[in-house]
């Protein structure tokens, strides 16, 4: 499959983007008109500097406001097209994109349409260039791909072709499977895009809200498997209008699209087997089985109030590496390993942060598939030297530095505490906490939808809606992605003020990612009381909480007191009960969070979060403020 994206998906001079498309690993553009007139090179010379990088120009767009026009207007819509023709010769493409017209003097009617195209269509002919025609979804005539394809089929033209826009027609609420009859090779050009369900004006939706496939809430992959079915073997290509995307690091943005594609590509082929998708084999997302364990880059004094705080949560030191600064604190089936190494990636992410989480272990069925899939996205593997006795376990670089590791059991990976940690026989103390619940990982809101693709396209991960999380001094928008079996879960927090819990998190720590843990318990009750008796000293909880949660929920007199006492939190939906308690934060916003989940409670005690930010923030007042 031929990957392409729309010069206009991504920010910069268009030296800039052609840089950050051709390292994100795409085959072409579509060379957007605004992006050719704004650079200041003849055509040969920029179709030469996009050759010289590798692409090729897929596509010149857009040409408006062509068909259907009376007089002069037409005879002046075939002179602007001809010199296009010679603007398209110079850059080295052949196929440019005529969307479907808006002039308030367009004349509807298809066959009128379609005679102006077979026309345009000899034209375009004999200079060997092609024409593609895309309904655009407020086209003043023709805004449905069904009309435009008739429009193609009627001028008969081998020049003339159709080009579909998922976003124009998934907006349009039409039914993908009228594509699967339009015959493959009449089809000249596939552009995507994906985007949040919002009622708005379409023009407005489309220039402002497109997204990768995959981060919005269109059905991208229904369409493209409806494309696939009629035997097309063109491009794909991403055309992307979005204000954060504009605003936003060019090539983070291009291998967000590329990967993008390639998962979209793959979900197409594993849906629709009969097709052929032109794709290098990889595996299929990979299935989560757990998270293996969450590793600290620490050292001194930090590392000394660490520990302390993991023995309050009952956690006890099980083992020491053999040959590197490392240690593993375990309770039930949760490790954290403290990482005290002054080089390499911990030293590294400890010198630029501090005490900070630098690396998660995320157990899967296959660890090798899991890092083959990642790079086939577009991921970098991540390596460090190995000593004597160390397992080579697949790891990938994540989002913001981060390291991410894959084990499984089938390899042996899972044996890594057996076979690189020396056993320290220490007294087991159990507070009765079990698993990891979820982790919370924080970035700034414009990279939200980054972090979710990333996720979503590697590991077997379904993405709840958006929610916004009230923090006294901003907003956070906040997504919840979790494994069907809610084997791994992850809250995805956005940040847009640096006054916000989170924002100041980011500010303080230059951009960690995680930010908080919740570790489950079976018992939540029974757990507050053991971390009473080893010194665990809770984030406290106002007595008006308490009052307005008798207001809320019909609770039994002696729960509440129960709940109040030991600073629980609490949140119920129709599916179950929700328990939340949290450590006080250290080290510049990280914190930990212990809960309990009864029931069929999915969520993550979202109407308990102004409450909690409002405690934590009590105890993380700017120095020199006084107390209240």
């Amino acid at each position: 499959m031929k990957t392409s994206i729309a010069t206009v998906s991504i920010s910069g001079s268009l030296p800039e983007k052609l840089d950050a498309i051709a390292k994100a690993g795409f085959d072409g553009i579509e060379i957007f008109e605004q992006d050719f007139i704004a650079h200041d090179g003849p055509p040969r010379e920029v179709g030469a500097m996009i050759r010289e990088r590798g692409l090729e120009i897929t596509l010149f767009q857009p040409f408006r406001d062509f068909e259907g026009l009376p007089g002069d207007l037409r005879r002046k819509a075939f002179d602007r097209a001809e010199r296009k023709f010679d603007l398209m010769q110079e850059l080295g493409t052949d196929l440019v994109l005529v969307c479907s017209s808006v002039h308030p003097a367009s004349l509807g009617g298809i066959d009128r349409a379609a005679d102006d195209f077979a026309e345009l269509g000899e034209r375009a002919g004999a200079r060997g260039l092609r024409v593609g025609f895309e309904a655009l979804a407020w086209g003043r005539h023709i805004h449905d791909h069904r009309d435009a394809w008739e429009v193609v089929r009627r001028a008969d033209h081998r020049s003339v072709g159709l080009i579909l826009d998922s976003f124009h027609s998934l907006a349009r609420k039409i039914d993908s499977d009228t594509i699967r009859s339009i015959p493959g090779d009449r089809i000249f050009f596939v552009q995507l895009a994906d985007a949040p369900l919002i009622e708005m004006d379409l023009l407005y939706w489309s220039r402002h809200f497109r997204n990768m496939p995959g981060e919005g809430d269109l059905d991208v992959t229904g369409f493209m498997r409806a494309v696939a079915a009629t035997g097309y073997a063109g491009p794909a290509s991403l055309e992307i209008f979005n204000d954060q995307f504009r605003g936003g690091s060019p090539l983070t943005v291009a291998r967000d699209g590329y990967r993008s594609l390639i998962a979209l590509a793959d979900d197409v082929r594993r849906a629709e087997p009969e097709t052929s998708v032109d794709l290098p084999d990889f595996p299929a997302r990979a299935e989560v089985r757990g998270v293996s364990f969450v590793e600290f880059a620490t050292r001194g004094e930090e590392q000394a109030q660490l520990e302390a705080l993991l023995s309050s949560l009952g956690f006890t030191r099980r083992g020491r590496h053999i040959a590197k600064r490392l240690t593993l604190w375990q309770q039930g089936d949760i490790r954290i390993v403290l990482n005290a190494e002054t080089t390499g990636h911990a030293g590294a992410a400890f010198n630029a942060r501090g005490t900070s989480v630098c690396d998660l272990g995320i157990s899967v069925g296959d660890a090798s598939g899991a890092l083959a899939r990642a790079t086939a996205l577009g991921a970098e593997p991540f390596h460090q030297p190995l000593g004597p006795g160390e397992l080579d376990i697949p790891a990938i670089r994540g989002l913001r530095g981060s390291v991410l590791h894959f084990l499984d059991t089938a390899s042996g990976l899972d044996d890594v505490w057996q076979v690189e940690f020396e056993t320290e026989a220490a007294a087991t103390v159990d507070a009765g906490l079990n698993a990891i619940d979820h982790i919370a990982q924080t970035m700034n809101y414009d990279e939200m939808l980054s972090w979710s693709l990333f996720w979503t396209t590697l590991l077997a991960m379904d993405k709840a809606p958006m929610v916004d999380v009230i923090d006294p001094d901003g907003l956070v928008r906040s997504q919840a992605l979790a494994a069907s079996d809610g084997a791994l879960r992850l809250t995805l927090n956005g940040a847009e003020s640096h006054r916000t819990l989170a924002g100041g998190f980011l500010v303080e720590n230059l951009g960690a990612a995680v930010q908080h843990i919740a570790f489950a318990t079976d018992d939540i009750f029974a757990t507050a009381k053991a971390l009473r008796g080893l010194g665990f000293d809770p984030l406290p909880i106002p007595a008006n909480y308490y009052d307005d949660l008798a207001a809320r929920f019909d609770l039994a007199p002696d729960l509440l007191d129960s709940l109040r006492g030991a600073n629980i939190l609490y949140d119920e939906d129709a599916a179950g009960a929700f328990f939340q308690l949290y450590s006080r934060p250290f080290h510049a916003g990280l914190f930990l969070e212990i809960v309990e989940r009864r029931g069929g409670y999915a969520g993550y005690g979202a109407p308990n979060a102004p409450f909690r930010i409002a405690a934590q923030k009590r105890l993380m007042r700017p120095k020199g403020m006084p107390a209240a």
